[in-house]
């Protein structure tokens, strides 16, 4: 296994990584399910904090086959082989997550976790046996991080239930530490344009969940005309806030401004928010239809701020990890932060306030592109 060329022309995301990445699609659905469920029966503080415990371990093993493979992928039998067993890891934590959410039991979730892990495990060690020098220890350096973190999370699963609750957290932490611990004194040969690639298309699966549930709204529509007034709106301007998410995200040339370790270390954390964000909207959605069709246990300004409240986060942490290292001026800066405002104040106007919310985020895209014309977007000099 040989190290990729940073500077490869025409580097893009394969088909295999494509195939990988449908698994994620599963675990995504079931994670904002069960966010659905806990919204909706009125336990908000149990819902989300299960969903970001279990939103974590879905990002975070995309994120390290993400940078592997832009690093390493030789495509061969061996790495091939390497990314089935993962794509069963994938599947095994997604069958896990009903488990993990409801009744607090972690074991079928760590185990797909798990398998993950030690694919990676392996490949990062094929890699140092590749490599010579600085780079074979800094393969080794993953290897030994990963290991140690896994055994970490073994204990942990040990131990009586309540040991999770003050355990996750540093371990979550030692998790993230091991790509900084690895890369101190060199740098892996990861692709600026392909993980600017790779990073947007998961940004588009998670944005399809919002697809998904403007779809269930137009289905409930047709199936309890009564409520067709309220549905059919909250489906518009659902399908709106998708779109209006898409373009803001994608309206940047990102991997011109990922030059250094440690602006791409940055961005490529920052997107646990956004991509979180981005896939609650879509729980958020459901939320909202179910509360429409008075199968939900909420109020109607606890089921709109569902979904302004997703939408809010995902642009302001857009602008703030992502896009505004692009802008020009305090005009173009403050477009994203005033969208957010307008996007969380439209939860508070009734049945209206997820197409209010798409007018809000229709309107930032629009003034966006405006002043994008009049000042051309481009990265900035200043290394941040």
């Amino acid at each position: 296994m040989r190290a990729r060329s940073r500077d490869e022309p025409h580097r893009a995301a394969t088909p295999l990584e494509l195939l990988f990445d449908l698994c994620f699609v599963v675990a995504v659905a079931q994670a904002g399910a069960r966010l659905v469920h806990a919204l909706a029966e009125g336990d908000p503080g149990h819902g989300i904090t299960g969903y970001l415990f279990v939103f974590f371990a879905i990002w975070w093993a995309w994120v390290n086959f993400t940078w592997f493979a832009s690093a390493y992928d030789c495509d061969d039998v061996p790495y091939r082989i390497a990314t089935l067993v993962q794509m069963a890891g994938v599947l095994v934590l997604a069958a896990g997550i009903p488990r993990a959410f409801d009744e607090a039991q972690y074991a079928v979730a760590i185990t797909g976790y798990l398998i993950m892990r030690v694919a990676l495990t392996l490949q990062w060690l094929r890699a140092a046996h590749g490599e010579t020098g600085a780079a074979r220890t800094a393969a080794l350096r993953y290897a030994a991080g990963l290991v140690v973190v896994q055994v970490g999370w073994v204990v942990l699963l040990l131990l009586p239930d309540a040991a999770w609750n003050w355990g996750f957290i540093p371990l979550a932490a030692a998790e993230l530490a091991v790509p900084a611990f690895a890369e101190h004194r060199h740098r892996t040969p990861w692709h600026p344009h392909h993980i600017a690639e790779r990073y947007g298309l998961f940004t588009i699966i998670v944005l399809g969940e919002t697809i998904a549930a403007a779809t269930v709204a137009v289905q409930s529509a047709l199936d309890e005309s009564a409520a067709l007034d309220e549905l059919l709106p909250i489906a518009a301007g659902g399908l709106v806030l998708v779109f209006a998410a898409f373009w803001i995200y994608f309206a940047v040339p990102i991997h011109q401004y990922l030059t250094s370790n440690r602006q791409a270390f940055i961005w490529g954390y920052g997107h646990y928010l956004i991509l979180g964000s981005a896939a609650a909207i879509g729980a958020g959605i459901e939320v909202a239809v179910e509360q429409a069709t008075h199968h939900a246990h909420i109020s109607t300004l606890a089921a709109s701020l569902a979904v302004t409240v997703p939408t809010a986060l995902f642009m302001i942490t857009v602008w703030l990890v992502h896009a505004r290292h692009f802008k020009q001026g305090a005009s173009q800066q403050l477009v994203l932060p005033i969208g957010a405002l307008l996007v969380l104040a439209a939860g508070f106007a009734g049945h209206w306030s997820v197409p209010l919310a798409g007018l809000a985020a229709a309107c930032t895209v629009a003034a966006g592109v405006r002043l994008a014309a009049t000042e051309p977007l481009r990265p900035q000099t200043r290394r941040d």
